[in-house]
């Protein structure tokens, strides 16, 4: 099947995010937020959005340090739609922790769990679970070699026999449970290194790319490095999905202003953490210009920018992170109410060429 026979998927991402809220100063408990994602989870079902994904993170500004957990709180108030982690953080993982969660969470879900595994922007998790930073990349690499090793042991229900550097090595180690009649689904995330992106056509995974700044269109080196090298492995055309911020509104003013107070929380504090400038609203209307990352407006301008981006870059899958800052909880489920009853319908016609 080649991408453009490949059905579009629309879905949802969040961090859990639990910053301060810009008006109040409220910040929410790791709890309330948690619920509040839960509940998101059944709304995008409900609207008919394709996946929500939970990103995994080890600080006390995100809420979800373990996707798996809280997406098979989901699994269980919902039938249909996929869900992912987004990302697992891969290189301080366990590869068999990792299946084993996953591989519950898609029994549970009755086939609807995914992998999007990934190194990782944020640092943390290496000194918590004893890792060197030094070997940022090399974790990753072997790792992902170990979960794809379990994966199809697994799936042929076989033992896995595996050696590595950061790892005790597994010698005819079964790993339980399995997922039931088709292999677990695993995506590799990538932030904008073309060695991440060959790696992942070779190995044939699907590749997410996240894109939280510069023009989406500059990306489509990237997903066409994939495609390639995607084809010199021999295998069958695959999935490119991206994930970026943004945010639906009734009006494109209204919703710019209504983003604009939490974004700018978010964004300025990282910021300040890796030596960025504070987010100013004249850089934030510049990333929601047209040929900009920020997805975010009324439902046509949205449907646009993704429209845009499965013509330039020949994504299957769009990824919308709506919670960057913490929102008030009603505007985002009022967002991914708009995402699924009016942006997907207005993307569907136009794919559909009517």
């Amino acid at each position: 099947m080649s991408g453009s026979e490949q059905p579009f998927e629309l879905g949802i991402t969040t961090f859990a995010e639990t910053y301060p809220d810009p008006s109040t100063g409220r910040t929410l408990s790791h709890g309330e937020r948690l619920r509040q994602v839960v509940a998101e989870v059944e709304l995008a079902e409900q609207v008919g959005l394709d996946v929500y994904g939970v990103g995994e993170h080890h600080r006390a500004d995100f809420a979800a340090s373990s996707p798996a957990v809280v997406l098979a709180a989901a699994a269980a108030r919902t039938s249909r739609i996929r869900l992912t982690s987004a990302v697992t953080v891969l290189s301080s993982d366990d590869p068999v922790r990792v299946y084993q969660d996953f591989a519950t969470l898609d029994l549970l879900s009755q086939g609807r769990a995914e992998v999007i595994a990934g190194r990782g922007s944020f640092i943390e998790s290496f000194p918590l679970f004893g890792y060197d930073l030094g070997d940022y990349d090399e974790l990753f690499a072997e790792k992902l070699e170990l979960l794809l090793a379990i994966r199809s042991a697994s799936s042929r229900g076989e033992p896995v026999t595996w050696s590595g550097r950061h790892r005790p090595a597994l010698d005819r180690q079964e790993v339980h449970p399995r997922t039931e009649g088709h292999e677990l689904p695993v995506w590799v995330g990538v932030g904008g290194n073309p060695q991440s992106v060959v790696r992942a056509g070779l190995l044939g995974l699907p590749m997410a790319l996240a894109i939280i700044g510069g023009q989406p269109a500059r990306f489509a080196p990237l997903a066409d490095l994939h495609r390639r090298a995607v084809a010199e492995a021999g295998h069958d055309p695959l999935p490119v999905a991206v994930h970026a911020h943004g945010f639906v509104g009734e009006d494109t003013a209204s919703a710019a202003d209504a983003y604009y107070p939490s974004y700018a929380t978010a964004m300025s504090q990282l910021g300040r953490e890796r030596g960025w400038g504070a987010m100013t609203r004249r850089s934030f209307d510049e990333m929601r210009a047209p040929q900009g990352s920020l997805v975010l407006g009324d439902p046509q301008l949205v449907a646009d920018k993704v429209l845009a981006m499965r013509r330039d870059l020949g994504i299957t899958r769009f990824l919308l992170h709506v919670s960057v800052g913490t929102l008030p909880h009603d505007q985002v489920l009022r967002a991914i109410e708009l995402l699924g009853t009016q942006v997907r319908p207005l993307v569907e016609r136009e794919l559909a060429g009517v």
